[in-house]
């Protein structure tokens, strides 16, 4: 479709009162300006988050709240979220990540959208907005299901994880700037075991079956071989540019074991 109107609201309620009009919502535009310059956008009307006042990022006693307009630069510059740097450097260049928003981030396709694994391994909530008033969802619903039509994710709050208890791996073709053939990302304290994997599936996955067989166990190589191999009863996977679906099944247990024990 062929764009014809482009909307920048100065505050939330006329990004939904655009949105449920129809407009298609743009964050950074990484994805989306790709899409209106091929042709294939959605819809006929843009409407961009830019001036809504929903870039902010916040950490207070032990909870971060995300706007949905912050960039992953931000996110990544944050003191209280520093944690996630080595996985959002591992998301394309620097140049994406200064537009790339983290609401964008969750509705990216795999193999892309590693920052949406991080924030379902750490158990997110999205703060949504839409015609009928806010809600709130687990980040999960939001990648399994998307959001009704217009609704917006306003912001994302996570509860940090204890120290030591972060896990993140990204296999990929070159050491930057590459999609993920695996990317595992988990949050393993004493009493919970939270496993997200992306690059396997359309959408990020929870490992449940590899969760429940690590369940109570000591994280050892022999465990965590055992655990990769019961992933594969979680996933999905696709052939692409970078990897197939036999190769990315194959090398789940290696990469899931290297997130523990690099």
């Amino acid at each position: 479709m062929a764009i014809q109107a482009v909307h920048v609201p100065e505050s939330l309620d006329g990004v939904v009162a655009c949105s449920a009009r129809g407009g298609q919502i743009m964050g950074g535009g990484t994805v989306v300006m790709p899409l209106v310059a091929g042709g294939s956008a959605a819809a006929t009307e843009l409407v961009s988050l830019r001036r809504a006042g929903l870039g902010g990022v916040e950490v207070n006693d032990g909870v971060a709240t995300i706007g949905a307009a912050a960039t992953l630069t931000a996110v990544g510059e944050h003191p209280g979220l520093a944690f996630l740097r080595p996985a959002l450097r591992t998301i394309a260049s620097p140049t994406i990540r200064n537009q790339a928003t983290v609401g964008g981030n969750l509705f990216v396709a795999q193999p892309y959208g590693d920052l949406a694994v991080c924030l379902l391994a750490l158990d997110a909530t999205c703060e949504i907005a839409g015609p009928a008033g806010r809600r709130a969802a687990p980040v999960a619903d939001i990648l399994a299901a998307g959001i009704a039509a217009g609704e917006v994710v306003v912001a994302v709050r996570v509860t940090l994880p204890e120290p030591g208890a972060w896990h993140y791996h990204k296999a990929m073709r070159r050491r930057l700037n590459s999609a993920a053939i695996v990317t595992v990302a988990s949050v393993t304290s004493a009493g919970d075991r939270r496993i997200a994997l992306g690059g396997l599936a359309p959408r990020p996955v929870r490992a449940v079956s590899a969760e429940r067989l690590l369940s109570g166990r000591p994280l050892t190589p022999e465990s965590l071989t055992e655990a990769g191999e019961a992933a594969r009863a979680d996933i999905d996977p696709f052939d692409d540019a970078y990897a197939s679906a036999w190769y990315r099944a194959r090398v789940l247990p290696v990469h899931l074991r290297r997130a523990f024990l690099p």
